[in-house]
């Protein structure tokens, strides 16, 4: 049986390839029907005649009464079959003539159009990248892998399989003969039988069947050659091999599809119908960090920054230490690691990291502290190893993290999720900065405003050495941010820019450098707004009074018993002030609407940093002048005095809690509680509770009752400023010389030529010998020139 099942294989082969032939011939047929139908036009006439004359000659041979070559005893010859042939074959000449000769008259028409027309509009290649928007390498790309998927499936599905037998077919008609070479046992599944040398199977190249087990075949296969006698010598050998049979590749076949789409995607940048950028639509950039590598392109250099020169002087030094390191190792000093910024905001933390980029000749990366959090797992630390990584590729550099308490907050406030994920985070940060892969020439910058909730190991020496605060500037760095932010505006020609600086830092205490960048912007937008062509020094005026009073409501009319209330108390704060040693000078009082307040008083504070407890005594009668006014007058109080209340409530505690100035109390100190925050306990007992509130009680009473007694001394004086309040709504020191007479105790002479332009507030903006040159590299002979010439004056 398994002889005459190799035998007819051949024959099978051959129907199977006639079948094949006979549907090419129906489907030749049928196309040339089409063509036949459809030949009234002339131009799908020219292009089926084509087809129509390959179909012929097709048909010719498929229909021809020669069968194929090996098959002619099972095709006997039959004259039926040969008379249709010529009928079809004189059918098809009458055909194909009809075609030609109607085909030449459009054959002018398709030359007019051209050959390259034609091309273009038939090649279904070019049509398929135009349709896709695809350029050239991706369709190849496309194509080539189409083919591979193509040439595996085919290679799987009609590679060569053998013909299958049973084991008892195997023993009797193969192992029993002498007619099997070798076996092979593929993947411990089945066994191929191969075909002894000189034996003949055909087309078949091997035969196998199934097993159940390796040890249960060799078991078999030992006890069936022992029945059939074959000594050692002569036994059949076995081996092992491993074979794919295209199950695996095609189960994995779909995830490799998803991934090729993935891939092309991010590749190409279309995710959804939009560009994908490194770190911004690409999922698998998540990890990525976000810095970026500042350029040239930064406008911002140190002498665009003023008011904090020691801070200055201190990043300077940073940029020496990485241009010139000898400098520092000759006398055995390292390098620090890094340097936080604290301090208000609009103090000029940023603004000095941008000079430092600006000026500094050495890479600058930045990146916020807030880049580094996100809802995924994992991705804060791998972002800060990322960040890292690429500032020691670009050492020596410098890394600037603004707004570092995002990830830099103390550990152990709670055992959330996101806090886990927020200290693994500051791990990571801790250990970049001070780890055993931290001794590079990377100097780590960071910018926080609430530097007291960073976590004690971010904050330790080795990772941030030094701690540079940056606080609300003095007159002098007022001054000096005046003059740089006077310069691109156009002033007129009588101002004097540099007595203009002074007078206008002056009339500002506290101000920050934003504060005062924004009063100069406003000066210039005034000047616009009524077309004026230079800004002069009462656009300025009215600048400092839209910052601190807020903008003017000129269409708020007051009735006029709130006018009057309005005069009077802010009459009150006037006087009170000009009679009392320790308050400071008032320098404009106004009942002009402005922001959220129906009136205001602008004074002039000195530059202070100690305060005795009578000043804050002063403080606190100064600032209940206004409801003591009203009470006196009016025998009546109004809801416009809170915010004085709130701010007297304030100095009140602060002296009984914080400052120790209480006798009751005693020389102690606690935290107050900050403003919004949430207070689970207090750091001391009820019994101090009700001790400081009696205390704090007792405190703004004597200052009530004095200012009542002040305000019921100066009845006259008060009145008289009301009366002109309501009569010019504005009055200035002048005016206020002018009705109260001189104030009673000697002014600060310092402010008053400061106001009148007259003083000469510069700051030290020299630098130290080592620093003169901290923006060029010193050569080595330079160098050795240069420490000799200081040794030389030392001595």
């Amino acid at each position: 049986m398994g002889l005459l099942s190799v035998s007819l294989g051949p024959f099978r082969n051959r129907v199977r390839t006639v079948r094949t032939w006979s549907r090419d011939f129906s489907t030749f047929s049928a196309t040339y029907r089409n063509c036949a139908a459809l030949k009234r036009t002339s131009l799908i006439q020219r292009r089926c005649g084509g087809l129509y004359q390959h179909s012929f000659a097709l048909s010719r041979f498929l229909s021809s009464n020669k069968p194929p070559k090996g098959f002619e005893k099972f095709f006997p010859k039959s004259e039926e079959t040969t008379g249709m042939n010529k009928s079809v074959e004189d059918e098809a000449t009458k055909e194909r003539q009809s075609v030609e000769t109607e085909g030449r008259d459009t054959e002018d028409e398709g030359s007019r159009r051209g050959r390259g027309g034609s091309d273009q509009q038939w090649n279904w290649w070019a049509r398929f990248q135009e349709d896709f928007h695809l350029d050239a390498k991706t369709a190849w790309n496309l194509a080539l892998g189409a083919a591979g998927m193509a040439s595996a499936f085919l290679f799987f599905h009609f590679r060569e399989t053998g013909i299958q037998i049973s084991w008892k077919e195997f023993l009797q008609l193969y192992l029993s003969r002498g007619l099997v070479g070798h076996l092979e046992v593929v993947n411990k599944q089945y066994v191929k039988v191969f075909p002894a040398h000189g034996v003949s199977t055909s087309d078949v190249g091997y035969f196998w069947f199934n097993i159940g087990s390796v040890e249960s075949f060799e078991r078999n296969l030992e006890m069936a050659q022992q029945d059939l006698g074959i000594n050692a010598t002569r036994k059949v050998p076995v081996f092992y091999s491993s074979e794919s049979d295209g199950t695996l590749f095609f189960s994995v076949l779909p995830a490799i599809l998803l991934v090729g789409v993935l891939l092309y995607t991010m590749r190409h940048g279309q995710v959804g119908g939009r560009n994908v950028s490194r770190g911004k639509g690409n999922p698998f950039s998540m990890t990525e960090s976000k810095a970026k590598i500042i350029t040239d392109n930064i406008s911002v250099r140190f002498k665009d920054v003023a008011g904090c020169e020691e801070a200055k002087l201190e990043i300077l030094e940073f940029v020496n230490f990485l241009k010139n390191p000898r400098q520092y190792h000759d006398l055995g000093a390292k390098i620090p690691k890094g340097a936080v910024l604290s301090g208000p905001p609009g103090t000029g933390k940023t603004l000095l990291a941008k000079a430092t980029a600006g000026e500094a000749n050495v890479p600058f990366i930045t990146v916020n502290g807030s880049e580094f959090q996100e809802m995924f797992v994992g991705v804060g630390p791998a972002r800060i190893r990322d960040t890292f990584a690429r500032a020691r590729k670009n050492a020596p550099c410098i890394l600037f993290i603004d707004e570092i308490d995002a990830v830099g907050r103390k550990r152990g406030r709670g055992n959330a999720g996101d806090q886990s994920e927020q200290e693994n985070t500051l791990n990571q940060l801790l250990v970049e900065m001070d780890g055993f892969n931290s001794s590079t020439n990377v100097i780590v910058l960071a910018g926080t405003n609430r530097i007291d909730i960073l976590d004690p190991a971010l904050m330790r020496p080795g990772r941030f050495d030094r701690h540079i605060y940056l606080g609300p500037p003095d007159i002098k760095g007022r001054a000096s941010i005046f003059k740089v932010h006077l310069r691109p505006l156009k002033l007129d020609f009588s101002i004097d820019a540099d007595a203009l600086s002074r007078k206008l830092a002056a009339l500002t205490p506290g101000f920050t450098g934003a504060d005062i960048a924004n009063v100069c912007n406003e000066a210039a937008l005034i000047a616009a707004r009524h077309l004026n062509q230079f800004i002069t020094t009462k656009h300025f005026e009215q600048a400092i009074e839209r910052v601190i009073g807020g903008l003017e409501k000129k269409t708020q009319v007051l009735q006029l018993p709130e006018k009057t209330t309005v005069a009077y108390h802010e009459a009150g704060h006037a006087v009170v002030g000009w009679f009392l040693e320790h308050a400071d000078p008032l320098l404009k009082v106004s009942i002009v609407p402005r922001g959220k307040g129906l009136g205001y008083a602008q004074y002039l504070p000195k530059e202070q940093y100690l305060f005795s407890q009578d000043q804050l005594f002063d403080r606190m009668c100064m600032m209940l002048g206004g409801r003591v006014a009203e009470q006196v007058f009016f025998s009546r109080i109004t809801t416009g005095a809170q915010d004085d209340l709130r701010k007297v409530t304030q100095s009140a505690y602060a002296q009984v809690v914080q400052f120790g100035m209480n006798e009751a109390v005693g020389q102690i100190s606690f935290d107050l509680p900050q403003q919004g925050s949430v207070v689970s306990e207090k750091p001391y007992s009820e019994s101090t509770a009700q001790l400081i509130d009696q205390e704090v009680r007792l405190l703004i009473d004597a200052a009530f009752q004095r200012t009542v007694q002040l305000v019921n001394d100066k009845k006259e004086m008060v009145e008289k400023v009301a009366k002109r309040l309501l009569e010019k709504e504005i009055l200035h020191r002048v005016d206020m010389v002018e009705l109260l007479g001189p104030r009673p105790f000697q002014e600060k002479s310092s402010y008053e030529e400061l106001v009148e332009g007259l003083g000469e507030p510069e700051e030290d903006a020299s630098l130290p010998k080592g620093l003169k040159d901290w923006n060029k590299t010193t050569g080595d002979e330079k160098y050795r020139q240069k420490r000799k010439n200081n040794s030389a004056v030392y001595l």
